[in-house]
Protein backbone atom coordinates (compact mmCIF):
# COMPACT_ATOMS: atom_id res chain seq x y z
CA UNK A 1 0.00 0.00 0.00
CA UNK A 2 2.72 2.85 0.63
CA UNK A 3 4.25 1.99 -3.00
CA UNK A 4 0.70 2.91 -4.41
CA UNK A 5 0.69 6.17 -2.20
CA UNK A 6 4.65 6.75 -3.21
CA UNK A 7 3.79 6.45 -6.97
CA UNK A 8 1.01 8.64 -6.63
CA UNK A 9 2.56 11.49 -4.37
CA UNK A 10 6.04 10.87 -7.08
CA UNK A 11 2.94 11.34 -9.68
CA UNK A 12 1.47 14.80 -7.78
CA UNK A 13 5.07 16.19 -7.66
CA UNK A 14 5.49 15.43 -11.16
CA UNK A 15 2.95 16.99 -12.36
CA UNK A 16 3.32 20.40 -10.09
CA UNK A 17 6.57 20.82 -12.03
CA UNK A 18 5.69 19.71 -15.09
CA UNK A 19 2.45 21.67 -15.42
CA UNK A 20 4.31 24.25 -17.26
CA UNK A 21 5.47 22.49 -20.01
CA UNK A 22 3.69 23.43 -23.27
CA UNK A 23 3.04 19.94 -25.03
CA UNK A 24 1.75 17.54 -22.55
CA UNK A 25 -1.50 17.32 -23.89
CA UNK A 26 -0.82 14.00 -24.16
CA UNK A 27 -1.20 12.83 -20.82
CA UNK A 28 -4.89 12.12 -21.11
CA UNK A 29 -4.78 10.35 -24.05
CA UNK A 30 -2.27 8.33 -22.37
CA UNK A 31 -4.26 7.62 -19.00
CA UNK A 32 -7.01 6.38 -21.30
CA UNK A 33 -5.04 4.18 -23.10
CA UNK A 34 -3.97 2.44 -19.71
CA UNK A 35 -7.68 2.18 -18.60
CA UNK A 36 -8.23 0.23 -21.39
CA UNK A 37 -5.19 -1.93 -21.01
CA UNK A 38 -6.36 -2.37 -17.20
CA UNK A 39 -9.66 -3.71 -18.54
CA UNK A 40 -8.23 -6.02 -20.99
CA UNK A 41 -6.32 -7.33 -18.20
CA UNK A 42 -9.05 -7.24 -15.82
CA UNK A 43 -11.11 -9.12 -18.75
CA UNK A 44 -8.15 -11.96 -18.85
CA UNK A 45 -8.24 -12.36 -15.30
CA UNK A 46 -12.43 -12.77 -15.00
CA UNK A 47 -12.33 -14.96 -18.30
CA UNK A 48 -10.07 -17.28 -16.65
CA UNK A 49 -11.66 -17.90 -13.47
CA UNK A 50 -13.99 -20.56 -13.79
CA UNK A 51 -15.63 -20.34 -11.05
CA UNK A 52 -17.06 -16.76 -12.40
CA UNK A 53 -17.81 -18.00 -15.47
CA UNK A 54 -19.76 -20.89 -13.66
CA UNK A 55 -22.08 -18.69 -11.95
CA UNK A 56 -21.44 -16.01 -14.32
CA UNK A 57 -25.95 -15.73 -14.78
CA UNK A 58 -26.25 -15.29 -10.55
CA UNK A 59 -23.60 -12.79 -10.58
CA UNK A 60 -23.96 -11.19 -13.83
CA UNK A 61 -27.83 -10.36 -12.02
CA UNK A 62 -26.57 -9.23 -9.17
CA UNK A 63 -24.00 -7.27 -10.64
CA UNK A 64 -26.50 -5.63 -12.99
CA UNK A 65 -28.96 -4.84 -10.17
CA UNK A 66 -25.86 -3.14 -8.07
CA UNK A 67 -24.94 -1.11 -11.24
CA UNK A 68 -28.18 0.09 -11.51
CA UNK A 69 -28.37 1.08 -7.65
CA UNK A 70 -25.22 3.33 -7.86
CA UNK A 71 -26.25 4.77 -10.87
CA UNK A 72 -29.67 6.02 -9.71
CA UNK A 73 -27.98 7.18 -6.72
CA UNK A 74 -25.33 9.13 -8.08
CA UNK A 75 -28.05 10.54 -10.52
CA UNK A 76 -30.08 11.34 -7.38
CA UNK A 77 -26.91 12.40 -5.18
CA UNK A 78 -25.93 14.91 -8.52
CA UNK A 79 -29.29 16.84 -8.58
CA UNK A 80 -29.79 17.15 -5.02
CA UNK A 81 -25.91 18.68 -4.95
CA UNK A 82 -27.22 20.77 -8.21
CA UNK A 83 -30.23 22.04 -6.12
CA UNK A 84 -28.93 22.59 -2.88
CA UNK A 85 -25.49 24.57 -4.25
CA UNK A 86 -25.61 25.84 -7.50
CA UNK A 87 -29.42 26.22 -8.86
CA UNK A 88 -29.43 29.87 -7.23
CA UNK A 89 -26.20 31.19 -9.11
CA UNK A 90 -27.93 29.57 -12.53
CA UNK A 91 -30.71 31.68 -12.06
CA UNK A 92 -28.81 34.79 -11.08
CA UNK A 93 -26.55 34.45 -14.17
CA UNK A 94 -29.26 33.69 -16.67
CA UNK A 95 -31.03 36.97 -15.14
CA UNK A 96 -27.84 38.96 -15.83
CA UNK A 97 -27.68 37.90 -19.06
CA UNK A 98 -31.14 38.74 -19.47
CA UNK A 99 -30.47 42.20 -18.29
CA UNK A 100 -27.50 42.82 -19.93
CA UNK A 101 -29.43 42.35 -23.29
Amino acid sequence: MFIVFGIMIFGIVAGYFLRRVPNINFIGKLITAFIFLLLFTLGLSVGGNSIIIDNLSAIGWQALIITLAAIIGSILAAWLVYEKFFRKEDENNKQDLIQKK
